[in-house]
């Protein structure tokens, strides 16, 4: 196959195709991120040059720069790209399990119905269990409203315009929920709740980070093997079936991990919207639409756009610290209402 490079292990057991293309963007992105988060990590209140920022992620140079690196912004950094990832590997597995571009964990609700039982938690259960439970109590609001959407859309398949318009009207409805527990909560903590459902990595630590890193590490590369799943089903249920695969099996377990991607940065990172929707379609214009090239692309584009949102939320008004959501919906917005005129024109 033209752009594929085979490989075969040394015993001839394993073989798979490597697309070279697919490769060379990947370690070139890889080295966007490793630029963009040592930028990151260097500006602020304290600017610190890239030699010293180097120098103090491994504990040496000023004892003052090791601080502010290893304690304030490398956590942030770590939590900006895991969560980056986790969005927009979840916007991608929704949108190939949907087959619906314009599918994305905020827009149809599942990031809203993760938000409602996140807040639910943090409102009266915070300081009574341990808040390694946020993701599962997360979870369990994300998969809710993925169940709810799914069951409502069906009507002899699932129609994308009335998936869309089900799944806007599911998220309004999470979010009108979130809305009156922030009301009537009894810590009148309003304006850090507000600011948690923009979505606001602020003040984030290494413990943070060990909440999110199981889900985003063991979910993307489980999702990567079930990628000739989702290339089957973009043919349609009828096609896929008579090819071999368990349609419904394999829908439903794609769609956990989607929801389980989505719930693990809600809880870490709160609602922030369209990386989901932005780094698929970023993707897809860069590789294509097979997935197997489509997840591991988006999942970085997804990483990166985040650092570069958190380090304009970071530096842009000082020293006011920004939450990174209003970012993202600053880019995303426009780029959504891109893809839906983009959308009418072709029909």
């Amino acid at each position: 196959m033209k752009g594929y490079i085979p490989y075969r292990s040394g015993g001839q057991r394993v073989s798979f195709l490597v697309h070279g293309k697919t490769v060379l963007l990947l370690f070139v992105l890889l080295a966007v991120c490793a630029i963009a988060a040592v930028v990151s990590a260097g500006l602020g209140e304290m600017y610190i040059s890239p030699p010293n920022v180097l120098r103090a992620v491994f504990g040496a140079g000023v004892d003052e720069h090791v601080m502010v690196l290893q304690q304030l912004r490398l956590p942030r950094i770590a939590i900006a790209m895991l969560v980056g990832a986790a969005l927009a590997g979840s916007g991608a597995l929704l949108q190939g399990i949907m087959r619906n571009p314009l599918a994305s964990p905020d827009i149809i609700g599942v990031t809203g119905g993760a938000s409602v039982t996140a807040v639910l938690f943090l409102t009266y259960l915070s300081g009574t269990v341990s808040i390694r439970l946020l993701p599962f109590f997360a979870m369990i609001g994300g998969a809710a409203a993925a169940v709810l959407l799914y069951a409502l859309a069906w009507k002899k398949g699932i129609s994308p315009v009335r998936l869309v318009l089900i799944g806007i009207g599911l998220s309004s409805l999470t979010s009108a929920a979130t809305t009156m527990m922030i009301i009537f909560n009894p810590r009148n903590d309003a304006g850090l709740a507000y600011m948690w459902l923009t979505g606001s990595i602020y003040a984030t630590n290494w413990e943070n980070v060990l909440t999110i890193v199981p889900w985003t590490l063991v979910v993307l590369p489980i999702a990567f093997l079930f990628s000739r799943h989702v290339n089957i089903g973009q043919l349609g249920d009828e096609t896929a079936v008579s090819a071999g695969s368990a349609v419904e099996r394999n829908r439903l377990l794609l769609l956990l991990m989607s929801v389980a991607l989505a719930a693990a940065a809600v809880s870490v990172a709160g609602g922030i919207g369209f990386i989901g929707l932005l780094a698929p379609h970023m993707a897809r214009r860069l590789v294509g639409s097979e997935f197997a090239r489509l997840l591991p692309v988006s999942a970085l584009l997804g990483g990166i756009v985040m650092l570069i949102a958190d380090l304009a939320g970071r530096t842009f008004f000082l020293p006011l610290d920004v939450p990174v959501g209003v970012f993202t919906a600053a880019v995303g917005a426009p780029f959504f209402i891109y893809l839906l005129y983009a959308k009418r024109n072709s029909a």
